[in-house]
């Protein structure tokens, strides 16, 4: 090491202090895109100082966590069958600061949140997010479910049900709070909810459910949704039923479910998943009978939206990473960053985390206009949510592993972040539906909703929006009219073999799009270079034996490189 000023400078460069909103050179500019200017200036001081922690504090309180599980105690010292799932402090403290100190869980649910008087919406609620996650991944887990869990209640749920649990649901204080979670995942079932075995019986008021949750997250909720076999119903999805499941009853006394033991998982270590095993435990009907699923649909599909976002956060982080490290080592004399070749890589890097991003606002931004009523809004949401959590979720393993890649070995040690987001990272892609699950979604959605027709218009509209090159505005009609052709194929196919095709051609072409309606907007080169990217390296095809062009690249990293974003064309370079 070298002495310089009286301190050393480390021969590792080490981003730790960073803040990581300070650093994102897009995410203000985005934000004036998707919010009103006055939400944007009240949330930049909170945006601040969560990227201050997301970069520090944030940051040591998940790795500890990481480093020190929850453990299941089955019984007090005094001899009670009372469980209780023990936390690590610093995991206790990141709950203070994603459920109290920031809101999370409640800001789209009522006003009064960082003193926003109104409740927020998706957009301000998915940037918090998004710099949370590039800290701490577990949690917010917990966070998204009692999000999720909040709206399915106030949808479908009895409005004295509703009126019961609401306060609790939205609390900022820790120990009013109730936190949410969904028991869905049985042996026999997984993915196949018709499949459901656990059954609820009717005890005059209220339900008795039976029967074994296989992968619980947030095991030890104040309150879970739950689906059920509803007894003497027919078979198939029209015999589920969706119950709210207290975990303690009316008396104060526990609700007859036991935590038969916590997973030991790859990733997502600092947050419970466990076994459930209910018992005759009391539970209320939400919404109809027979429509469970519908029902619950609607909190899966919120939740997955959530997986989208941390997708987006972790490569992000990860991006981030790389990007420090090479912009701060030598080799053979030069910064990594002015290598042609880690330039490439870099590329490969942080173009998948800047197609997430834009997909999480335009979501957002749909999930907004449909929650306000708007019918052809909400057929965009259910496209545009499956779209990102399959594709933004398998994009972010790769991501996270190449960016450890750059780091070199010390990217294979735990001390570095590194690892913790690779095996972190993997969990997206099975949460809330597995890949060939939501893939096949995007085509349900273009089945049932008619929202390849209603994206078709989205896109037209993002591109009379956008002034550029005529050689681009040539070749993204021409993608349009054939990504189009092959959903409608994929939606006529009965094996569903195009699903996944389809699905990645369709958020390939609906983030370049976007990506360029934003470089209009906001007058970014850089990010009209990344969305013509993506059509060269994800939409057209390349003959491998051919070499290729490092078109573009010092838009992305040369801060003093200027174009405009009107005339760049770099599809013929």
């Amino acid at each position: 090491m070298n002495a310089r000023d009286g301190l050393y400078e480390e021969a590792i460069p080490d981003r730790f202090g960073t803040n990581s909103f300070l650093e994102d050179r897009d995410m203000e500019s985005l934000l004036n895109v998707y919010l009103p200017e006055d939400l944007v200036r009240h949330l930049k001081p909170h945006l601040n100082r969560l990227g201050e922690f997301a970069g520090g504090l944030l940051d040591t309180l998940a790795h500890t966590s990481d480093q020190n599980p929850p453990t299941l105690q089955h019984r007090t010292r005094t001899g009670k069958d009372l469980q209780k799932i023990v936390k690590h402090p610093a995991y206790i403290e990141m709950e203070r600061l994603a459920y109290s100190e920031f809101g999370l869980a409640a800001m789209s649910h009522r006003g009064g949140v960082l003193g926003w008087p109104a409740p927020m919406p998706a957009a301000a609620k998915y940037a918090l997010t998004f710099l949370f996650v590039q800290a701490e991944f577990g949690l917010c887990c917990p966070v998204s479910m009692t999000d999720s869990l909040t709206r399915t209640l106030r949808k479908f749920g009895d409005p004295a049900l509703v009126e019961k649990y609401l306060p609790a649901l939205t609390a900022q204080d820790l120990d009013a709070l109730a936190q949410g979670a969904m028991f869905m995942t049985e042996q026999g079932a997984g993915s196949d909810i018709a499949a459901t075995a656990t059954m609820a019986r009717r005890d005059g008021d209220v339900w008795k459910l039976t029967g074994d949750k296989w992968f619980c997250s947030n095991p030890d909720a104040a309150l879970a949704m739950v689906l059920a076999r509803v007894e003497g119903a027919p078979e198939g999805m029209r015999g589920v039923s969706l119950f709210l499941l207290p975990r303690r009853l009316e008396d104060g006394s526990p609700n007859s479910y036991r935590i038969i033991r916590l997973k030991d998982k790859l990733g997502t270590r600092s947050m419970a998943s466990g076994e459930i095993r209910l018992e005759g435990a009391t539970a209320y009907l939400v919404g109809e009978l027979g429509r469970g699923f519908v029902q619950m649909a609607d909190m899966v599909n919120n939740s997955r939206l959530s997986n989208g976002v941390r997708a987006a956060g972790m490569m992000r982080r990860a991006a981030a990473e790389a990007l420090y490290i090479a912009r701060h080592r030598k080799a053979f004399g030069k910064r990594l960053i002015d290598m042609p070749l880690m330039q490439r890589q870099l590329a490969k890097i942080m173009l998948p985390g800047e197609q997430a991003r834009s997909m999480m606002f335009q979501a957002a931004d749909a999930l907004r206009r449909s929650d306000g009523g708007d019918a052809k809004a909400y057929a965009l949401v259910r496209i545009l949510t499956p779209m990102l959590k399959f594709r933004a979720c398998r994009d972010a393993r790769r991501v996270t592993g190449d960016a450890m890649e750059v780091r070199g070995g010390c990217g294979y040690i735990e001390e570095w972040s590194d690892a913790r987001l690779v095996r972190d990272s993997h969990l997206g892609s099975i949460w809330e539906g597995t890949s060939n699950i939501v893939a096949q979604d995007v085509i349900r959605a273009i089945v049932r909703e008619d929202s390849l027709t209603v994206l078709q218009a989205h896109l037209s509209s993002l591109l009379q929006q956008t002034h550029m090159h005529p050689a681009v505005r040539a070749r993204i009609d021409s993608l349009i009219n054939g990504a189009s052709r092959l959903a409608e194929e994929a939606a006529g196919t009965e094996a569903g073999h195009l699903a996944r095709q389809a699905a990645s051609a369709l958020y390939h072409l609906t983030s370049a799009v976007a990506m360029a309606w934003e470089a209009g907007k906001i007058g970014s080169s850089r990010r009209m270079a990344l969305s013509q990217m993506v059509i060269l390296h994800r939409l057209t095809a390349r003959d491998p034996l051919r070499s290729q062009s490092n078109a573009g690249m010092e838009l992305l990293f040369d801060d003093d490189a200027k174009a405009d974003p009107a005339t760049l064309n770099l599809l013929d370079q």
